[in-house]
């Protein structure tokens, strides 16, 4: 169940990178805004419930309680960007983010995604690192347990 929940939260990361891209691609785009960026919005509403999932996986897989909650906290920052977004176009009657001060507010949607992003990817490795294989209770390969160099490895030069 760890594996899956890995292997999920890596897929959450590549999902993220995908939302950039669509927002930077929209942002380019000749077609009005609410046109150009459909995907990029339904997407948003993939990555709040795929995260919903995500959590729910990661209290499943009995994961430590501060991933449970980091995983948690990706829902939270997903559902504020819908938030950013309607806060930044109440500035305005259009229902766009053309003032001054909607874009300023607009400009957090970014700053909330590049956190996303990093969150994601802290839960990603964290989970990575505790679905590995353990060896004498140290994870196996680079870095513990089997292989590694230090104390629990013994001798980096063993006697001739």
């Amino acid at each position: 169940m760890r594996r899956l929940f890995a292997l999920l939260a890596t897929l959450l990361v590549l999902v993220v990178v995908a939302q950039f891209y669509l927002a930077a691609s929209a942002a380019f785009d000749t077609a009005p805004n609410d046109e150009s960026f459909q995907t990029h919005r339904a997407l948003g509403y993939g990555i709040v419930l795929f995260a919903i999932v995500l959590t729910i996986v990661a209290a499943l897989a009995r994961m430590p309680g501060r991933l449970i909650g980091m995983t948690g906290l990706v829902v939270g920052l997903a559902v504020g960007q819908g938030l950013i977004r309607a806060i930044a176009a109440a500035f305005n009657d259009t229902g766009d983010t053309s003032t001054t001060a909607g874009k300023l507010v607009f400009g957090l949607h970014a700053v909330d995604g590049l956190i996303i992003l990093a969150v994601a990817e802290t839960v990603a490795r964290r989970a990575r690192a505790l679905s590995r294989p353990m060896v004498a209770g140290r994870p196996a390969g680079p870095g513990g347990g089997a292989g590694a160099f230090g104390p629990a490895a013994g001798p980096a030069h063993p006697a001739s």
